[in-house]
């Protein structure tokens, strides 16, 4: 496939709000692939929107008196990029923080051409300063799924869009885990996801204070409840067993624990040696230097009580009936 006739058949929406120069850096990635990029902009105050503008790109203004999500902004620059180019067979979704790696459109693009059974891909996404902090290292570690059929991608992805407009895109209402949702439907309709061996992009996380990683787990814990409520039941059971977990372990184990210590006596406290114990486990079945498995493996155990806090979280609004507020961590 040349160039040219990859250029007529994809389009990219990228999403973004206050991005500054990871904006710049993602746009200028994109621009060099493709004639129709569109950027959907959230209520930028950094010159964004201006900027996006002055390279290029189409610019889409979220009405920013609805609840905004980043599912929403997905569907909305889809539906821009299909009126500006209505041939495209294809669309990159990449988030604003991120630059795309030059080879993978037309990698990405070949690998859907001869696999028409497949409605989306994704490669690998690399942390731009891992070493500046544990928390943009732990991310980048959570990047490195495997290669292959999957169960699902993240914001950065390609997708047919066919598939995509028959599965009706992103919920709208999801303020996080829209993409393995989405996934869900797609699979359900007879589709596969891939993951392929080829650098797809750079991510800048700019998470170094313990205070972005604990909301963004929280986050994490409610993409979990919403998805085993919309999704649990089988044979998909989506995130059931990972939102048992964290029930387990941020308030059964340490709800039993007290319990004990009341009933028994102080002695009983020990129980939270459990704890430590389960990151040995986890760190011996971890592979490379001991301390790199003993960090990551902490963090995973840790992660078990903010993720319960999102999900009592979605829990109370679910209730109400009420819309949740994005989480954010940046």
């Amino acid at each position: 496939m040349s160039s040219h006739s990859e250029r007529e058949s994809v389009g990219v929406v990228a999403i973004g709000r206050n991005e500054g120069e990871r904006l710049q850096r993602c746009l200028d990635s994109v621009l060099r692939n493709g004639d129709v990029v569109v950027y959907v902009d959230s209520g930028s105050t950094d010159g964004s929107v201006e900027m996006a503008l002055a390279k290029g790109a189409s610019v889409v203004n979220l009405d920013m008196s609805r609840p905004f999500t980043a599912a929403r902004a997905r569907n909305e620059g889809f539906r821009r990029m299909q009126q500006l180019a209505p041939q495209a067979k294809y669309v990159q979704f990449v988030d604003g923080d991120c630059e795309v790696a030059a080879s993978w459109m037309l990698a990405a693009v070949q690998f859907l051409e001869s696999h028409p059974n497949v409605a989306g891909i994704t490669g690998r996404r690399r942390e731009l300063y891992p070493q500046r902090s544990v928390y943009n290292w732990l991310t980048d570690l959570d990047w490195r799924w495997p290669t292959g059929k999957i169960l699902a991608f993240g914001g950065d992805a390609l997708l047919r869009v066919a598939a995509l407009e028959k599965a009706g895109g992103y919920r709208d209402d999801l303020i996080a885990g829209e993409e393995p949702e989405l996934c869900v439907r797609l699979r359900a309709a007879g589709w596969q996801i891939w993951s392929i061996p080829e650098e797809m992009t750079a991510h800048d996380a700019n998470m170094t204070r313990f205070g972005q990683w604990w909301r963004r787990t929280i986050r994490t814990g409610f993409a979990y409840a919403e998805g085993a409520h919309l999704h649990g039941a089988p044979p998909e059971r989506h995130w059931v067993r990972e939102s048992r977990s964290g029930w387990a372990w941020g308030v059964a184990l340490p709800a039993l624990v007290i319990i004990a210590a009341l009933l028994i006596g102080p002695l009983a406290l020990l129980g939270f040696l459990i704890y430590p114990l389960q990151v040995l486990r986890l760190s011996a079945q971890e592979a490379g230097p001991l301390k790199d498995r003993l960090v990551r493996s902490w963090f995973v155990v840790l992660a078990k009580f903010p993720q319960v806090f999102g999900q009592i979280k979605f829990l109370m609004h679910h209730m109400r009936g009420r819309r949740a507020k994005l989480i954010e961590y940046k």
